[in-house]
């Protein structure tokens, strides 16, 4: 696959600042940077976008993550390796992000199962992370942006 934005680095550098500033306010939400990636990988499991499927699986290792979560997070409702909030975070990015198939998106049974695990300040720092997730899903799918290769 060849990616069609040759030098990404020509970008408006206050682009990146307010990446830069997302991700830092997603980290102070006070969320395991572990769950994070859990939920980044399943949102781009979703959307197909290979590229952060690779960064996801990479964050998660290097968060220590096992192996075994990280393979199995596709069929997480059919695992035993995941807790109650970890789901509830799971079930969260599956709905906000099948947002396009017509589904019916967060209902209020996910947002009221999140919210039995998760501060309002956590649930912030998710939603932000599913969102800006989706961002990059989209970016990459447009600009054919290969797994194994790194923004910035």
């Amino acid at each position: 696959m060849d990616n069609r934005l040759k030098n990404k680095n020509t970008n408006n550098p206050d682009v990146w600042t307010a990446i830069q500033h997302l991700h830092k306010a997603i980290a102070a939400g006070g969320v395991d940077p572990k769950l994070l990636t859990l939920v980044h990988l399943r949102a781009s499991q979703i959307n197909g976008c290979s590229a952060c499927v690779y960064a996801g699986v990479a964050g998660g290792k290097k968060a220590g993550e096992t192996d075994e979560r990280l393979h199995n997070v596709a069929a997480w409702r059919e695992t035993p390796f995941y807790t109650e909030a970890e789901r509830a975070a799971l079930a969260l990015a599956e709905a906000a992000t099948r947002l396009q198939d017509g589904a019916e998106g967060v209902t209020d049974e996910i947002w009221e199962e999140a919210n039995a695990h998760f501060t309002e300040e956590q649930i912030g720092a998710i939603n932000l992370e599913i969102a800006l997730t989706n961002f990059f899903n989209r970016i990459n799918r447009t600009i054919k942006e290969p797994a194994g290769r790194t923004w910035g």
